[in-house]
């Protein structure tokens, strides 16, 4: 098990050094640049023009900025930013991944209270009305665009309703519902319909069958012998969810005005600031990366027929 998650953790940190390479090649073959008379900066005079790229070091050979920025990258420094004066690409992450923690956490929670229970509660009344009404809702809520549902419930319940703000986080715990809300829907829909298929799939096994030969009760074979064994591909979804969560849901973020680490990397694209584009993503391929590998230890702790082999 050891020599196994060490070697993963190798894989990781290769796969990242691929992701790391990759991006900052494609951000630097992009015509143009943050200080680019072309890109709105027309005040600027070739002689400012130049002072600037001598100071952030773009007019260095490009294997020399790709080697600097590694060491950067090992020192944990990813650079100034471009866009926000002042600030490094460091400070801009951690001051918004607090608060998209705190929408991961939100958007996790509801995805368990509700995915999992509807998945089940769908499988248990199969072909029957209250399963067809579920499953049309989750693909309802899966297949509808994000922006059209965040727009919809911003203006149901924040702007006609008022219940809520409408963008921003000086509100407290009530800023993160309505963001939180949005952002699930779709990772509920896909929950519900993933619990209903694999339950489905274990309630025809032989051993329910026979555990129900031997007189256990319902509540007993579901809980502790149907979910335990169905639930496998629900720790998959949820890593990737947590992942994505993570990483920022961007659109989301963007359309309540809310400062996490997707609002910086939707402004930096915008601006082509390149270390903090590059830093987002190196960043959010670290969590995703960490997230995989967490997923599949966990293979072995949810379910006991899962062993890693040599």
């Amino acid at each position: 098990m050891g020599k196994y998650i060490l070697k993963r953790i190798v894989y990781m940190f290769f796969t990242l050094f691929i992701i790391i390479t990759i991006t900052f090649f494609l951000m630097h073959a992009v015509p143009g640049g943050p200080f680019s008379v072309e890109d709105g900066n027309e005040w600027m005079s070739p002689a400012v023009q130049k002072a600037i790229l001598e100071k952030y070091h773009l007019n260095d050979p490009l294997h020399k900025q790709y080697i600097d920025f590694l060491k950067g990258v090992i020192r944990f420094d990813l650079g100034p930013s471009y866009a926000y004066e002042g600030r490094s690409v460091t400070e801009l992450i951690s001051r918004g991944f607090p608060v998209t923690v705190r929408m991961t956490f939100i958007y996790i929670l509801l995805i368990i209270i509700f995915g999992i229970p509807f998945g089940m509660i769908a499988a248990l009344n199969r072909n029957k009305p209250f399963d067809r009404g579920i499953m049309f809702l989750a693909t309802l809520g899966k297949t509808l665009p994000g922006f059209v549902k965040a727009s919809m419930i911003l203006y149901i319940f924040a702007f006609k309703l008022g219940w809520f703000p409408i963008f921003g986080i000086n509100d407290g715990f009530k800023s993160y519902v309505l963001p939180c809300i949005a952002m699930s829907l779709g990772s509920i829909g896909s929950m519900t319909r993933l619990n209903r298929s694999s339950m489905l799939d274990v309630l025809g096994q032989d051993y329910i069958r026979t555990a129900r030969a031997k007189g256990l009760s319902e509540g007993k074979i579901l809980y502790k012998h149907a979910l335990r064994n169905a639930s496998l591909p629900m720790v998959t979804s949820l890593g990737g969810n947590i992942a994505s969560a993570l990483t920022g849901s961007f659109v989301i973020e963007k359309i309540f005005a809310l400062p996490g680490v997707g609002g910086y990397f939707v402004q930096a694209v915008g601006n082509r600031d390149y270390t903090t584009i590059m830093g987002v993503t190196i960043f959010s391929s670290l969590i995703s990366l960490i997230m995989a590998l967490v997923v599949d230890i966990s293979y072995g702790i949810v379910d006991p027929r899962v062993r890693i082999e040599k």
